[in-house]
């Protein structure tokens, strides 16, 4: 396990400014004629006002769970996106380089709705982004996203407005190389940038159950309590993953939050080896042919065909007659001789289909999907309301016949928050705390000022 790396922008630019008032009056006489008590009651002035500035910085220190890496593996991973205006599905999966579909998808959102990639979603809304979470430069990270800069902006605002706070201007500068660039100094428009965003792996598990990781950033008037619950994890779990020495989490945080996944075991020779869909969601996969859930009656993955794609290979299980998604059942004295056909993998263009034919005690009913929803048209964020639970995991079921399409609900256009998730515990592997932004300019500018108060007061 690798060391913490900790470091505090708010102490290194504390012992600046106290470097900068030695400096300032260490070699300066009193001047005749000013009172010690007028001396006293100025230095308190500035005294307190650097006391701001130090406060300000302590609250944009902005602390992200970082996971040591080696080698070129990857995995599926999650990062909570707010809408910062109003957007159609499209210009979202394209700002982070993936599938409408899979966007939706993730979501438990209608993917199969006529016109769904152009609904549009509203500002403030939240998203699960699905992406894929590399190891780069020793880290994990998201390293997909490119981002043409528009007219006005500023490494800034495409850090904290555009990606809401997923990345940092001095994380963009650094993956562009832009070392000497002023965070808010406007780019030229059409500039392409590498945006870094955080994720990690921690072997697609916690507590050694299948679970795929969250980055989500912290929101004023968030906790961390709230966000465990809202999760249906436990506050312990988080402090662990994100190796906090106390459940105190700031405005701009990026928290690593595990979500109880249904894991696949496709051979490595398939392309969607390491699938990962999280409880109470969906995701597509061999061309859009095929979809996959998870719960909410278990953890077991579950896959059907996908109407998504106008060409799609075969998804009939070999020497039967039963198609993928599908269980033939016969009752007898003995019990109930079960066929089911289950999804292996996308092998070279080919579906690869599972036969299991077995007795068991009863026939099985349809088997449970999560619900799909429509796109909403208002936002709730409040915890204690907003996510609906699932039902908690019960034994794996035998079989199982095809239910039809997922179920949708009955309702179109109301408010919609992503659904609970079933509680996990336990440590996660080595993290660090990311490096924190430099200064913004309001906080530039009143330490400039303060600066100029000293130089002012000394110069009397």
């Amino acid at each position: 396990m690798l060391p913490l790396l900790r470091f505090s922008l708010a102490e290194s630019r504390a012992a600046q400014f106290t470097s900068v008032v030695s400096e300032l009056h260490g070699p300066r006489k009193e001047a005749s004629g000013i009172s010690r008590e007028r001396t006293t009651m100025g230095l308190s002035a500035i005294f307190a006002a650097a006391v701001m500035v130090a406060i300000v910085v302590v609250a944009s220190e902005a602390k992200t769970t970082i996971e040591p890496c080696s080698g070129s593996d990857s995995c599926p991973a999650l990062l909570g996106y707010t809408l910062y205006a109003d957007m159609k599905v499209s210009e979202v999966a394209a700002l982070f380089a993936t599938d409408p579909a899979a966007l939706l998808a993730a979501n438990a959102l209608d993917f199969a709705a006529p016109g769904a990639a152009h609904r549009i979603l509203p500002m403030s809304f939240f998203l699960r982004v699905p992406t894929r979470c590399a190891c780069a430069d020793g880290v994990r990270k998201s390293v997909a996203v490119r981002y043409a800069a528009r007219p006005a902006d500023t490494l800034a605002t495409v850090a904290d407005v555009v990606f809401a706070g997923l990345a940092s201007a001095d994380q963009i500068r650094g993956a562009n190389g832009l070392a000497d660039a002023d965070a808010d100094a406007p780019l030229d428009a059409g500039q392409r940038l590498v945006v870094p965003l955080p994720c990690v792996c921690f072997n697609s598990t916690d507590s050694n159950l299948p679970a795929v990781y969250l980055s989500y950033v912290v929101q004023v008037g968030d906790t961390v309590p709230a966000v465990a619950a809202a999760y249906e994890t436990t506050v312990t779990d988080v402090m662990n993953v994100n190796a906090m020495g106390s459940p105190v989490a700031a405005p701009g945080d990026i928290l690593a939050i595990p979500l109880p996944a249904c894991a696949s075991s496709f051979p490595k020779t398939a392309s969607d080896h390491g699938l990962l869909v999280a409880n109470g969601t969906y995701a597509l996969t061999a061309g859009n042919c095929v979809q996959c859930s998870c719960g909410p009656g278990n953890l077991n993955l579950y896959c059907t065909p996908a109407s998504l794609s106008g060409s799609c290979p075969s998804t009939q299980c070999s020497n039967s007659n039963v198609l993928l998604g599908n269980a033939s059942t016969h009752a007898t004295n003995a019990g109930c001789n079960v066929s089911s056909c289950s999804y292996g993998g996308f092998v070279n263009g080919t579906i690869t289909t599972l036969l299991d034919t077995g007795l068991q005690p009863t026939c099985p009913g349809p088997h449970q999907v999560p619900l799909l929803t429509d796109p909403p048209t208002t936002v709730n964020r409040d915890y204690s309301t907003s996510l609906a639970p699932l039902s908690a995991p019960v034994p794996a079921e035998a079989g199982g016949v095809m239910a039809g399409p997922p179920p949708k609900s009955s309702e179109h256009g109301g408010s919609f928050t992503l659904p609970k998730v079933s509680p996990t515990h336990g440590p996660a592997g080595s993290v660090s705390k990311a490096p924190p932004p430099p200064m913004s300019k309001p906080q530039r500018i009143l330490s400039g000022f303060i600066l100029c108060l000293l130089l002012q007061h000394f110069h009397v």
